[in-house]
C-alpha cells in the first residue's frame, strides 16, 4: 500500500524572502494534510499581502501514486510560476506540503526564462531550509508482563526499533510502543517465546505517525 510507504513533510510554517532586479519573492511554505488546509494556508497568505502583484502557489497532498497535485500561475504568463514550483517541490522528497509565493513587481520584466528561474529558485530556498519530519505509517502496541521480564522485554524492543512511548509500574508493568508492520510479527514471535506464551503483544492503532528529524 502507497499509504504505508514513510516519506518527509514540513514540520513546521517558514518564509524566505528573496530579490530578483527590483521584484520581491516571499516564499511561504507549510505543511498541509489535505486539499482544505492547503487552500486556507494561501487565503491566509493573500489576505496576509493583499497590495502583493501575484500569489502563485502549488501543493502536494500525500506522496508517490497517491498524491494530490494542484498549482497555478496566478496570473504570470503561462507555465512560467506554478509548474516550476510543483517540479521543485516534486524533486524536494516532501509531500503533504504547501507554497505560495508572493511577488512584488520591481518595475523591471523579467522575461519568461527569468520567471522561470526566479519562481525555482524562490522555492529551492525554501525547501532547502524548512525542518523536516518523517511521516510513517506504524502500529501502536501494549503489552502487560511482569517485572520479572522488564530488562529482557526492554532489549527485544530495542532489537526490534520499537519506539516505547510510555511504561506504567503497577501490579504488572504495561508498554505502550510504536513498531513498523513489518517487524510486528516477528516482535510478537519473540516476546512469545521469552515468556512461554504468558505475555501477548496487542496493536491497538494504526495510522501515520510524525517525527521530527532535522532541528
Amino acid at each position: 500500500m502507497d499509504q504505508m510507504k514513510a516519506y518527509d513533510v514540513p514540520a513546521e510554517q517558514i518564509r524566505l524572502e528573496t530579490r530578483v532586479i527590483n521584484s520581491r519573492f516571499i516564499a511561504s511554505l507549510a505543511p498541509s494534510f489535505s486539499v482544505e488546509e492547503a487552500r486556507s494556508f494561501i487565503h491566509q497568505i493573500r489576505e496576509e499581502f493583499k497590495d502583493a502583484s501575484h500569489h502563485v502557489s502549488a501543493f502536494l497532498i500525500g506522496h508517490g501514486e497517491s498524491e494530490i497535485a494542484h498549482c497555478t500561475d496566478a496570473g504570470e504568463p503561462s507555465g512560467t510560476a506554478g509548474k516550476p514550483m510543483l517540479a521543485v517541490l516534486r524533486g524536494s522528497g516532501l509531500g503533504d506540503v504547501v507554497v505560495v509565493v508572493t511577488r512584488y513587481f520591481g518595475g523591471t520584466k523579467l522575461g519568461t526564462g527569468g520567471l522561470v528561474r526566479a519562481y525555482s529558485e524562490a522555492i529551492r530556498g525554501v525547501v532547502e531550509k524548512v525542518p523536516r519530519a518523517r511521516k510513517t505509517w506504524m502500529h501502536t502496541l501494549m503489552l502487560a508482563y511482569p517485572y520479572a521480564y522488564v530488562e529482557r522485554i526492554r532489549r527485544l524492543a530495542t532489537a526490534h526499533a520499537v519506539d516505547i512511548v510510555n511504561e506504567t509500574f503497577e501490579t504488572d508493568v504495561t508498554l505502550t510502543g510504536r513498531i513498523l508492520p513489518e517487524d510486528l510479527m516477528r516482535f510478537q514471535a519473540e516476546v512469545l517465546e521469552l515468556t512461554n506464551g504468558s505475555v501477548q503483544v496487542a496493536v491497538v492503532e494504526t495510522g501515520n505517525i510524525l517525527k521530527r528529524i532535522s532541528p
